[in-house]
């Protein structure tokens, strides 16, 4: 496995608040990456935000701002979630901005029009204003947008098209041989399934007028706006530098030998799988090597969404439940394939039963009857026993299950070891040497009990970062003390 890790998140249009689908893959990826940096891979985390849609304009519009304020407003939203998620970023990204991003998408554009991939043509449409994009109507139940159920707009005018379907054989090999993996597998099947139909060239412009003034003008004809998407997508590589005079870290971290990820939604997969790699490929750079798509978070059966007008805010949530709750239930309810319904009573469930009466609850026996046993005194690691054995399998399981992208198969298998923990020290029953005086025995019980709850600690930390922290300053570093104190539980609010 290479070990350097390259990370990403979608970028969000800022029309509006961010939602618990925003939450949901703001987590997911920031367990890839603190998982990976655990394992002593060097990773990357990049997120950002969108902001050169037309329905951002049209939302300013409609909100009676300046499209520059009413964006950065929202943007801070963004970011305020992604602190209070907890996301370990190394780079946040605005599109309408960022000095680095307009460089580099002008390169790219430039790149593919030499290799011959951009045209101009007149040409009519049906267009979703919500998801920028065309669509082909007869395709479509009702004539409506799949993702928004919304009527589509017809759209007359001239633009310029990027030749797709010259790439549709190239995108078939790379991800049918895996260079270009796609998890899990009914999406990769889905990438298939379209390209081996008709492939057609894409508008990749639009008029200025119509996006009022908003974007990146096409290099060579200011009357026309790069499309948000050809503009969004450049975000991963100008994030690093590419087209600017230091792209230092575009060779390293976009051009080197590890990995490329991108975490997205299952609704944006075909930009990212056939778009986006048909762009690179045009202009001559390297692709993503995986692409890992997770379900929609549901509200009352249907796709949480501004438009749809049954978003669940975040902020609130974290107000009033803690960022613990939060992200457990992301990582351990949602599962890898399927939509998930979210309910509080579901979440408080989650929370309490696993953080609360299994990890805290462990963690709290563990450390006050150890703090009996040894005092002061450093707890040895613990010989070796069946506890030792089934933290290595923890480990190994973790690991595995991450690899496929699946946080909550990667959740059950920490769960699992808890449960073996309560159920150890329910046959031992330590506490019966303590009230004997029998502390050579006690010890010899819960030195591997620390172990394991240390163990504990550090895997829990991917997942529920806070909580993790404090199970490991009452359980101690490896070779020390314990620090007996309040009970761990998961913080509220």
């Amino acid at each position: 496995m290479p070990d350097r890790l390259y990370l990403t998140t979608a970028i969000p249009f800022v029309n509006g608040a961010p939602h618990l689908g925003h939450a949901l893959e703001y987590v997911q990826t920031d367990v890839l990456a603190r998982h990976a940096r655990a394992r002593g891979r060097a990773v990357r985390l990049l997120t950002g935000t969108d902001e050169h849609a037309a329905k951002n304009a049209q939302a300013a519009r409609g909100a009676g701002e300046k499209v520059a304020d009413f964006v950065s407003h929202h943007a801070g939203g963004f970011r305020s979630l992604a602190d209070a998620l907890l996301l370990s970023y190394d780079d946040f990204l605005r599109t309408s901005v960022d000095p680095r991003h307009p460089p580099a998408v002008e390169e790219i554009w430039r790149r593919c029009k030499a290799a011959g991939d951009l045209y101009r043509e007149r040409y009519v449409g049906w267009y979703c204003s919500g998801c920028e994009e065309f669509y082909d109507p007869d395709a479509l139940p009702g004539g409506r947008c799949p993702e928004h159920d919304a009527v589509l707009d017809r759209v007359e005018e001239e633009n310029w098209f990027f030749r797709l379907s010259r790439y549709r054989d190239a995108l078939t090999s790379l991800i049918g041989d895996g260079r270009l993996r796609i998890e899990p597998a009914a999406r990769r099947n889905e990438v298939l399934g379209f390209l081996a139909g008709p492939v057609r060239d894409i508008s990749v412009s639009r008029p200025r007028a119509r996006v009022h003034d908003w974007g990146i003008p096409v290099p060579g004809d200011p009357d026309q706006i790069v499309y948000v998407w050809f503009d969004a997508l450049t975000n991963y590589i100008s994030a690093l530098g590419h087209g600017g005079d230091d792209d230092v870290l575009y060779r390293e971290w976009w051009c080197g030998s590890g990995e490329r990820t991108h975490v997205i939604g299952k609704g944006i997969v075909r930009f990212h799988a056939v778009i986006w790699p048909a762009i690179l490929c045009s202009a001559g750079q390297p692709l993503p090597s995986t692409l890992l798509v997770h379900d929609y978070v549901t509200a009352n059966g249907r796709k949480i969404g501004k438009s749809l007008g049954n978003a669940v805010d975040p902020a609130v949530i974290l107000a009033r439940y803690g960022v613990d709750a939060l992200r457990w239930w992301l990582c351990r309810e949602v599962p890898r394939v399927g939509e998930t319904d979210f309910t509080e009573d579901r979440l408080v469930e989650s929370s309490d039963r696993d953080l609360a009466n299994g990890m805290g609850n462990l963690a709290q026996r563990t450390v006050t009857l150890a703090a009996r046993a040894f005092g002061a005194d450093p707890v040895p690691a613990g010989s070796s026993c069946s506890l030792s054995a089934r933290c290595d399998d923890t480990r190994a399981g973790i690991g595995a299950a991450l690899a496929g992208f699946d946080l909550r198969g990667a959740t059950e298998v920490l769960v699992n070891l808890v449960d073996v923990a309560n159920r150890y020290v329910e046959e031992k029953r330590p506490w019966v040497a303590l009230r004997a005086g029998d502390l050579e025995t006690a010890r010899t019980v819960l030195a591997p009990l620390v172990a394991t709850v240390r163990v504990i600690g550090a895997e829990l930390d991917p997942f529920v970062p806070a909580l993790a922290a404090r199970v490991r300053d009452r359980v101690g570093p490896p070779g020390g003390p314990v620090a007996p104190g309040p009970p761990v539980q998961p913080r509220l609010g």
